[in-house]
């Protein structure tokens, strides 16, 4: 692949998470430093698809960041933080994020936040999966459900993944939607969640419910937004929301990364 080939792949950002390598065992004398960590699924189906994978450290700016980013992909991991959308903070166990990677991690919450305003400010393509939907919607000032109660759907799956899920987690998609244009009128799904989308955030729709009624896909018309909450990059099948974030994505190049790319060799020569 030329030099120019490779610029002009859409440079898609990764959202991840951070612990303390004791957790990985090892010599005790760094143990208390820290390491980034991110699911590879995402980076391995992005570039499969011709994008270019980031992974965002909490510490890259997000707005500087969205300056050079094609596209933005905001991950799965523990809930959020309830204060971030007005929920009951009692649920709050305490315990430094650090150390335990399915606590609620603040720094997190308030990075991926900051992520998505700034990618839709720019008008970035923005996929959203599983926690990621959620992040999506409180973003835009949406609720979410604190844990969902009991139904004929199982919403977090004893199944491993990679699975492309089972016959009772069918997911309804609205005509006209970016959703039912990718997977149809309706699709089965994994799931591993046990929370929701509740009140949705400025402009945000739901395009997709389960029977018992929960949201499966949110979208914002008229813009290239997608939150779904099943995990694509755990499908076996391949699953193409992954392909329709790097296309989307693969639009903004001419006007983002070659174009910042050209004017910051302009002025560095």
């Amino acid at each position: 692949m030329t030099e120019t080939s490779a610029v002009m792949r859409p440079l898609i950002g990764i959202t991840g998470r951070r612990y303390r390598l004791e957790l990985l065992g090892g010599d005790r004398r760094y143990g208390d430093r820290c390491a980034d960590s991110y699911m590879s699924d995402f980076a391995a189906r992005i570039a499969l698809a011709g994008g270019l994978p980031v992974h965002l450290s909490y510490d890259t700016d997000a707005a500087a960041i969205c300056q050079w980013l094609c596209g933005v992909v905001i991950t799965g991991g523990q809930d959020l933080h309830p204060a971030c959308w007005g929920g009951d903070t009692s649920v709050v166990s305490g315990v430094d994020p650090r150390t335990d990677p399915v606590v609620h991690d603040v720094e997190r919450d308030e990075y991926e936040i900051a992520l998505v305003r700034a990618a839709l400010a720019r008008g970035l393509p923005v996929l959203g999966v599983c926690r990621g939907m959620q992040v999506l919607n409180v973003a835009l000032g949406g609720t979410l459900v604190a844990d969902l109660p009991p139904s004929a759907v199982q919403h977090l799956s004893a199944e491993s993944a990679p699975t492309d899920g089972a016959a009772d987690h069918v997911v309804a998609f609205e005509p006209g939607s970016i959703a039912a244009g990718l997977l149809g009128e309706r699709a089965v799904t994994n799931s591993w969640h046990h929370q929701a989308v509740d009140r949705c955030g400025a402009g945000l729709v739901v395009t997709g419910r389960t029977s018992d009624g929960v949201a499966e896909a949110v979208e914002l018309p008229g813009s290239p937004v997608l939150g779904v909450q099943w995990h694509p990059e755990w499908m076996v099948r391949a699953d193409p929301t992954m392909s329709w974030i790097v296309e989307e994505s693969a639009r903004r190049v001419p006007a983002t990364a070659t174009s910042t790319y050209a004017r910051e060799r302009q002025q560095s020569s």
